[in-house]
């Protein structure tokens, strides 16, 4: 985590950054009691800090495949990687996303960033 404090009413987006709230959006509920005592117990949070934590890690999350695949590549491209391995590093990371997202081949990496 980046260190910074999250309040549990305030909805972040990508990296904890605050997002301005949407009006006609529903209010996102809290993270189930059950995780949160997980968290308590496997580990020395309390249990404003593991909300904390929770709400973080889902705002982490909080992309579409689309925007996610089309910031990693920008990120990676930064970086100096080539496209190849940028869309192979992209493919392994999208099992780790918060909602299933299909597989998607090179090409379809592809076409998502260039259209």
């Amino acid at each position: 985590m980046s260190g910074k404090t999250v309040d549990p009413g305030v909805k972040t987006g990508n990296y904890g950054r605050a997002m301005t709230p949407d009006p006609d959006e529903p209010v996102d509920p809290a993270p189930p009691d059950d995780l949160l005592d997980h968290l308590t117990r496997r580990t020395t949070l309390g249990r404003q800090e593991a909300h904390q934590i929770v709400l973080e890690v889902l705002a982490y999350f909080d992309e579409d495949v689309e925007t996610f695949v089309r910031r990693r590549h920008g990120e990676l491209q930064h970086r100096g990687l080539a496209n190849p391995e940028i869309f192979q590093k992209i493919s392994a990371e999208l099992r780790w996303w918060r909602v299933a997202a299909p597989q998607l081949s090179q090409r379809q990496i592809r076409r998502i960033i260039y259209g």
